[in-house]
């Protein structure tokens, strides 16, 4: 096969389909339910006994990667079957490249989501059915993103749709299957930073595809806005995180309790630095394969900053608690 001219070697079986899953993207899934989960850890106790809390976090977490997976594999299906890939510079697509058939990739998708729905099934039991509302809207949510008549990927919608459902939907769920509450500002602050960190990462991928998908009609919002306007953006989505870090810290610094503790307030900012390489290349002329690096710059980005955040909730969140 080739890609952009250059002759590849075809993966093997196995390797195809977990390119097709797109493991890069696999922080987006990772880090809400451990930024959730270390947020709700002094206070899972008082509604489970601690052996039910890791198991209901265990299980948010099966949720949200299926449903990445998931959303991964309807997405290569439903652009596949539209022709919109014929010309991506991005990573291997199965249907667009003749890896797999268009059926098995659907099957593929709805294997993903069907485990999502049993593990899912599994927490609305054991915690409150209206889970299977949240989770079926997720659920909804990935498939339509380029799937049905109307994807609302392709009217610029998709960064929205990421915010919501990898920031505060999936943030604050793992909070409330652990808890049985909606949490405080605290977690609310955190959510939005997962979310900005999550629609950085789509961003990334639609920078980098802003001239193949406006040939192939595909409106994203990269497409929509222009290039320099998308590249503002994404700056804006990985920078607020950390300017939120800041304010926090100064916050809790006013604070008789943390005014102590400064430090573990301050640990998301460790992962600045890795800003640098993305923010350098979206704010450059570069376009197409030139910006590859950027998803693989974001991914690792919101994967050390998910961790950081959730060390520092994990060990902030007792004071108040």
């Amino acid at each position: 096969m080739t890609a952009g001219g250059v002759a590849t070697t075809e993966p093997g079986p196995v390797k195809r389909w977990v390119l097709g899953a797109r493991p890069r993207t696999l922080p987006a899934a990772i880090v809400p339910v451990i930024v959730g989960t270390a947020a709700a850890h002094p206070f899972s106790r008082r509604a489970h006994s601690p052996a039910h809390s890791w198991w209901y976090a265990l299980a948010a977490l099966v949720v949200a990667l299926a449903i990445q997976v998931g959303t991964n594999y309807a997405n290569d299906y439903s652009d596949g079957i539209r022709g919109t890939d014929e010309v991506r510079v991005g990573p291997v697509r199965l249907v667009a490249s003749g890896l797999a058939s268009p059926g098995s990739v659907k099957r593929a998708a709805l294997m993903a989501f069907g485990v999502a729905g049993v593990a899912g099934l599994g927490l609305a039991w054991a915690t409150s059915w209206w889970i299977l509302v949240v989770g079926a809207a997720c659920l909804a949510a990935g498939w339509f993103y380029t799937g049905g008549p109307r994807p609302y990927g392709y009217v610029g919608l998709g960064e929205v749709f990421v915010f919501v459902f990898f920031g505060l939907v999936a943030t604050v769920g793992t909070y409330y299957v652990q808890t049985f509450s909606l949490g405080e500002a605290t977690v609310w602050m955190a959510a939005v930073a997962v979310g900005l960190l999550a629609t950085a990462l789509l961003l990334a991928n639609n920078v980098r595809d802003i001239e193949t998908d406006a040939v192939t009609g595909k409106r994203t919002l990269a497409v929509r806005v222009g290039r320099r306007a998308a590249g503002r953006l994404y700056l804006l989505c990985v920078g607020l995180p950390f300017i939120g870090v800041a304010i926090w810290a100064g916050v809790s610094m006013t604070d008789v309790v943390h005014a102590a503790r400064p430090a573990i307030a301050l640990l998301p900012l460790a992962a600045a630095p890795l800003t640098a390489a993305p923010a350098r290349l979206v704010s450059s002329e570069a376009s197409g394969r030139a910006l590859l690096p950027v998803l693989a710059g974001t991914g690792r980005l919101q994967l050390v900053f998910g961790i950081l955040l959730a060390t520092s909730l994990w060990l902030w969140i007792p004071w108040v608690a």
